[in-house]
């Protein structure tokens, strides 16, 4: 059996390096916001034969200074162009540049992001984020409501939200550094992978306690709660890995073969499987430990 509780210190060490320096990354960088949170302009647009290179269409919209500009492939012939201009001169000029290349060319859509419907998308994603980790929070609570032992349901919540909030922080700080060298910018799909980390992570979060819940149960209070902990972590190690590492390689092969439009969606939510793994072995669990040390010592 390997011994994993006992070496928490490292782990806590670790974790709040990776945390502190996502934090700093945030506070000197901030985030790289794309048109879904500052405004700007999405047209779609069907070519009637070819599409032209990517490289070539944004070199000859260079002139018109477009900031945020990033154009996506849709369909075979179909593209979508998003910038932050969200004025009518410049979506013309966008259009007639197009032309160039087609003279069929087919407006499919232009949609404007005004500056207040991105503040209102800003502050959703916030709330949501929030209620998602309450709402999750209160159903650990809950569920674990029955367990014995010093440590009470309440308590497993409460490290299930740190490992939550540990993995959360970590992954926008990635972003934070990627906005600030690549120009990686993020928009609502970023917020869906968030969420679709908090929903991943708590789930192996609690395999682990429900592990914990049985053998307290079976040890009938004779065994120590550091060793039932560290105990219940190593049968469900290999569930863990093994599940993490079918979710990363699939993430992986998105990431490197999915194009653009989803790139960094899958990104996202592979840094936050990998370091979800992680925290719930490593720090949701921990934390119990730590608690439970705490309340022996009065």
């Amino acid at each position: 059996m390997i011994n994993i509780i006992q070496k928490r210190v490292y782990l806590y060490i670790f974790s709040l390096g990776a945390v502190f320096l996502s934090i700093g990354a945030l506070f000197v960088w901030g985030l790289n916001l794309g048109i879904d949170f500052k405004g700007g302009t999405l047209m779609e647009v069907q070519f009637s034969e070819t599409v032209p290179a990517i490289g070539v269409i944004t070199e000859s919209l260079a002139p018109f200074s477009l900031q945020s500009l990033t154009i996506q492939p849709t369909g075979e012939r179909s593209l979508f162009l998003r910038y932050l201009a969200s004025d009518e001169v410049a979506n013309e000029q966008v259009l007639e540049k197009l032309q160039s290349f087609d003279e069929n060319i087919l407006l499919l859509r232009t949609d404007f992001i005004g500056g207040s419907v991105s503040e209102q998308i800003k502050k959703q994603a916030i709330i949501g984020i929030i209620l998602s980790i309450i709402g999750i929070a209160l159903y650990i609570a809950w569920a674990f409501r029955r367990v014995s032992g010093l440590v009470g349901s309440w308590e497993y919540g409460l490290g299930a939200i740190i490992a939550l909030a540990h993995d959360i922080i970590v992954t926008i700080g990635v972003f934070s550094f990627l906005g600030e060298f690549y120009g990686v910018e993020i928009g609502v799909p970023f917020v869906a992978a968030l969420l679709t980390i908090l929903g991943y992570s708590v789930n192996d979060t609690i395999v682990v306690y429900d592990r914990i819940r049985e053998n307290l149960l079976r040890s009938n209070k004779k065994e120590d709660f550091e060793i039932t902990v560290n105990r219940s972590i190593n049968e469900t190690l290999g569930r863990s890995f093994n599940t993490s590492f079918t979710v990363i390689v699939t993430l992986l092969a998105i990431v490197l073969f999915g194009g653009e439009s989803i790139k960094y969606f899958a990104l996202a939510i592979l840094i936050g499987v990998a370091f979800g793994t992680y925290s719930s072995i490593y720090v949701a669990s921990a934390l119990l430990v730590t608690r439970y040390k705490m309340k022996m010592r009065g």
